[in-house]
């Protein structure tokens, strides 16, 4: 690799180091829609929607790059490899260029155009990287820039439109002595590259008319693609028409080891230096895609394609070979539950305002035993817009998941069983609206294993599945009018069996089937306190109090028992903390898309613009925060959390992928018989805390040294503790043998482990 010395030694303004985070979290990123391919000497990079990979060509090992390793998870717009200089570049569709160097996991981020206040942000966007000597010229919708690569710096921009105004250039080229650019808008220009000034406009002329997606060069030829499909030959002058492909649109136009490869939906056509065909490649019959990108070189082309991610095929096989990585079906996943070990992720598409169309079929995802089970839509019995999944926690292999249009999916086994629908249930569409459907939204379990759930613009809204599968609807009628609803939201069974569930347009509802009585509160003082009429999420902890997550706030519902109590207004509260010593309502404002309580009895609250908050158990401390910006969240837009109560790992449901933090809260145990502690031993290296887990619920935990000495005291609220390797907070211990002294709440049991500390 060559002048890996500049990139090591000297960092310019605009740049930036992007975090690796693999050490706490986990990317689930999915892989199969292909935006963008380049090739090393042993390597094809591979960008899919905001995620790349790369494949070994002689070892077949597939590497993934995602926001664990450092990329911001922003859209990718194109990649360019540079043998030169051992870079990988990846360029976004808000002007943020990324750089990896060979050998290295670390992402280097230019920022320089994205955040260049001069250039509007919604005209920043990468189309194209050309690199001719130690320049790359950045084909962007405002024009193009030119980077060092030597010296790692801008150059100069040129803003080649009428009058110098911005223009979008989709590609540019050079054959000597012309730099040539396209544009889909306005044909292409050429301005001599040893010219005086290339920064002014009038050094540009214009030599095609009419749309153009691409220009490149081959051998001593320029060829551009235009947005009729036909390619033709610029220079050497005439002009020639060399192909038309019809009513097959051109997506993909590129040059790479002097073979021309013109890319349609439907085919991928590869040229060597005079335009003489090489190969063609279609898709296989059964595959239903369209071709995204294209490479090829010698014997071997590589496809991207829409949903089914990258193929290669070589002149002596037959057969497209699939390369991609596992991972789920999509990277938008809305709706996703835990068990352990297991994992669903459903991919719902209804709007702020609970709209489902235009209908969406998107499929679903199983995450076990480190393998992937992606379902597509064409075997989901024709549920779309899946909103909600709820796993069976008898029955894990049983899990139901919520249509927001045709109904109730049953899944067993990880294949789907039954749609519970109009034609086999009691579920019926709403008279006056039958376009409406069966909006299925949420679903709890009760003790006796019954599920509830709830369907939107149903007069017998709150709906039953007993385990034997029997379905007795309840009308809602006497609380509220469901018919002017917009939606029934999420749905949580206390301990006691009273059913809450949350709406859109009438807040908090309760229903006590004890003995059929329904009660609701709203917003403002007086009517319940809630800060919205809209309760997205709900969520009962292990104290059996309901936190209720609204679109503009949070609110605890403290004594649940008494909320049907007659004569008792019911009031959520609000938490109140000191910030900066002024009192403030925790998440004042706030979206909350989700509610989930952990191990130690913490709460995990998402939110749909500002990440996701940890708090602890009465929620008067924040214990984490995540966004964007300080961890791998590829979007502060969080719709869902789940948590896998016997890892303690938490998932995060964004609008642009799932990724996983490792936490250490569990869930208790029956017994001590599974403690441990990890790590141990404790290295000099280690800055963390050290986890004591496979606790019951309630056990003590003393740590003393070899002498007695109490350095420690703790008592689990779930099934782990932390110790920060200190002596009650105030000096770290010194390097030795501690023990771990266990007490089961009962007193009973106990247990004894050994933890050695290397300072």
């Amino acid at each position: 690799m060559k002048h890996l010395f500049w990139v090591i030694g000297f960092w310019f303004v605009g740049q930036t180091h992007a975090q690796n985070y693999q050490e706490t979290w986990t990317g689930f990123f999915s892989f199969v829609s292909i935006k963008d391919v380049a090739q090393s000497d042993d390597r094809i990079y591979v960008a899919s929607e905001n995620a790349v990979y790369s494949f070994d060509i002689w070892s077949g090992d597939i590497e993934t790059l995602t926001t664990i390793n450092g990329l911001s998870g922003e859209s990718i717009t194109e990649i360019h490899y540079s043998p030169s200089y051992g870079l990988l570049l990846i360029g976004h569709d808000n002007g943020l260029i990324e750089l990896l160097i060979d050998g290295s996991d670390q992402v280097v981020q230019v920022v320089d155009i994205l955040e260049k206040p001069s250039i509007p942000p919604n005209i920043k966007k990468i189309n194209h990287f050309y690199e001719f000597g130690t320049q790359l010229y950045i084909a962007t919708d405002y024009g193009i820039s030119v980077f060092n690569l030597s010296a790692l710096e801008f150059g100069d921009t040129y803003y080649i439109g009428d009058l110098g105004t911005t223009m979008s250039i989709t590609q540019t080229t050079i054959l000597e002595p012309y730099i040539y650019a396209s544009s889909a808008q306005t044909g292409i220009k050429r301005a001599l590259l040893e010219g005086p000034d290339l920064i002014n406009f009038n050094s540009w002329e214009s030599v095609v008319q009419g749309g153009v997606l691409g220009v490149q060069t081959l051998n001593d030829a320029v060829y551009f693609a235009r947005t009729n499909q036909r390619v033709l030959r610029l220079a050497p002058e005439p002009a020639q028409v060399m192909a038309d492909f019809g009513s097959d649109p051109i997506v993909d136009f590129r040059v790479h080891l002097n073979v021309l490869t013109i890319t349609t939906e439907q085919r991928i056509h590869t040229y060597g230096g005079d335009f003489s065909p090489l190969q063609t490649i279609d898709l296989s019959s059964d595959i239903d895609d369209q071709w995204t990108v294209g490479l090829g070189y010698a014997d071997v082309v590589y496809g991207g394609t829409n949903e089914r991610g990258l193929f290669r095929k070589t002149t002596d096989n037959t057969m497209l070979e699939a390369i991609v990585p596992q991972g789920p079906i999509r990277n938008d996943p809305f709706a996703i539950d835990a068990t352990p070990g297991l994992l669903w992720v459903g991919f719902g598409d209804v709007t702020v305002s609970f709209n489902p169309y235009p209908l969406s079929y998107k499929g679903l995802s199983r995450y076990q035993d480190q393998e992937w089970l992606n379902i597509p839509a064409t075997e989901l019995l024709g549920a779309s817009d899946i909103v909600n999944v709820k796993i069976n926690p008898k029955n894990p292999e049983e899990v139901f998941c919520s249509s927001f249009q045709f109904g109730l999916l049953k899944i067993t086994n990880g294949v789907p069983e039954i749609l519970y629908n109009e034609s086999n249930s009691p579920l019926a569409p709403p008279l006056d609206n039958p376009a409406a459907g069966l909006r299925i939204y949420g679903a709890d379990f009760d003790r006796d294993n019954n599920m509830w759930f709830v369907q939107t613009k149903a007069e017998e809204g709150l709906v039953r599945l007993s385990p034997s599968g029997q379905m007795g609807r309840i009308d809602l009628t006497d609380i509220i009018n469901p018919e002017d609803e917009l939606a029934l939201t999420d749905v949580q069974v206390s301990r006691e069996g009273y059913v809450f569930f949350g709406s859109a347009q009438n807040g908090l509802i309760g229903f006590n089937p004890n003995n059929g009585s329904f009660n609701r509160i709203t917003e403002g003082a007086g009517n319940g306190n809630l800060p919205s009429t809209d309760v997205r999420t709900l969520a009962f902890d292990t104290s059996n109090r309901l936190w209720i997550g609204t679109r503009e706030g949070l609110r605890v519902l403290y004594n649940v028992t008494g909320f049907f109590q007659s004569g008792n207004a019911a009031q959520a509260q609000s938490i109140i903390i000191l910030e900066d010593g002024v009192a403030q309502e925790l998440l004042f404002q706030q979206s909350v898309t989700d509610i989930e309580v952990d191990g130690s009895n913490n709460k995990w609250i998402a939110t749909a613009s500002s990440g996701v908050f940890y708090l602890s158990s009465n929620g008067q401390e924040t214990l984490l925060r995540f966004t964007k910006d300080n961890s791998p969240l590829p979007s502060n837009n969080v719709q869902d959390i789940a948590i896998d109560d016997s890892t303690g790992r938490v998932y995060f449901a964004t609008t642009k992928g799932l990724v996983a933090y490792e936490g250490t809260a569990t869930e208790g145990r029956d017994d001590l018989a599974g403690a441990y502690a990890f790590p141990n031993p404790v290295r000099p290296d280690f800055k963390g805390s050290v986890t004591i887990d496979g606790l019951s619920s309630g056990a003590t935990v003393k740590i003393t040294d070899v002498t007695g000495n109490l350095v420690h005291e703790a008592t689990s609220q779930g099934g782990s503790v932390l110790w920060d390797t200190s002596a009650f907070g105030r000096y770290k211990v010194a390097s030795g043998v501690y023990f771990v002294l266990i007490t089961a709440q009962d007193a009973i049991e106990t247990k004894v482990l050994k933890i050695m500390i290397v300072r």
